[in-house]
């Protein structure tokens, strides 16, 4: 019986393998970080701008870090603005904005993706229809809509909308509801269960995820929404941050360190409600936005 000799692999060959394979590891790992740093750069120029006296934003060549550390921006920026008067009332536009989302997406998602009526598929493509148009095109219809109705000048032109749908927070929820077994559903019902037991106790805890992602994403863009807010919104008291913004630019110049500092004070809310939402955010993402 003839016996197949085995040779071992030399032990460079296998250290020349691993070393591949840990310089292949190092490049995935090293893509994402560089490019989060290209994304992340301008938020910390922003705020380290935020702490420059005015002799030191505009030095040549360009400095990252301020030689001086200084407060004062911030101080000017609360002069230059009621700060806090704006603060509540863009909490009060966003805030109810994200009321409205996660009542009435989740409901419309769970009808155009578990209930069985005739219509639901017309009315889906409705919906993606209005995901196309931009909303540049229907800014001057829309806005003779509330002038008519007499909300120009009032919050109602900001908030309703969000109690009426958002198209594609409804398509995202609506994925994500595909993924929720119709044996699930059916049981419910066999049970006995209405379809608003069956809603309210079953489905909107599935798709938990789902409305944590669309309320993050509705308070992000009603945080941060100016265009709106500068055609429907007419006193001075009524104006939200994202307007208060425009106080730092003069007819001659532009005070860039309260800018700053304002602007530094403006992303942090949106930055604390998308950290602490985050992890439903992915997963809401993940399963439900990409399918």
């Amino acid at each position: 019986m003839a016996t197949v000799e085995t040779r071992p692999v030399p032990f460079r060959l296998a250290s020349g393998a691993r070393r591949q394979r840990q310089v292949r590891r190092a490049l995935l790992l090293l893509w994402p970080v560089g490019l989060s740093a290209v994304f992340v750069f301008p938020f910390v120029v922003m705020l380290t701008t935020g702490f420059k006296g005015v002799g030191e934003i505009f030095t040549a060549p360009p400095t990252l870090l301020p030689e001086h550390w200084t407060f004062s921006n911030f101080a000017e920026a609360f002069d230059a603005m009621p700060f806090w008067r704006y603060l509540a009332n863009t909490l009060v536009v966003a805030g109810l904005s994200v009321l409205g989302t996660t009542l009435s997406c989740p409901a419309v998602a769970y009808t155009l993706s578990k209930v069985r009526w005739f219509g639901a598929r017309p009315l889906l493509t409705v919906v993606l229809m209005t995901m196309m148009l931009p909303p540049q095109v229907t800014l001057i219809p829309v806005f003779l809509i509330w002038n008519g109705l007499g909300a120009v000048g009032t919050y109602l032109p900001l908030i309703v909308p969000a109690f009426l749908g958002t198209p594609f927070l409804i398509f995202m929820i609506r994925q994500f509801l595909m993924n929720v077994p119709d044996e699930l559903i059916e049981a419910a019902r066999i049970d006995g269960a209405s379809e608003l037991r069956t809603y309210v106790s079953i489905v909107l805890p599935i798709a938990r995820p789902a409305i944590v992602t669309a309320g993050v994403l509705q308070f992000v863009w009603s945080w941060t929404d100016f265009l709106n807010p500068l055609i429907y919104l007419s006193r001075p008291e009524q104006y939200t941050l994202s307007i208060g913004l425009y106080s730092f630019f003069g007819q001659h110049d532009v005070a860039w360190g309260p800018l700053m500092a304002a602007c530094v004070m403006f992303t942090l809310p949106a930055l604390v409600i998308f950290l602490v939402g985050q992890r439903f955010f992915i997963g809401g993402i993940s399963a439900g936005g990409l399918k």
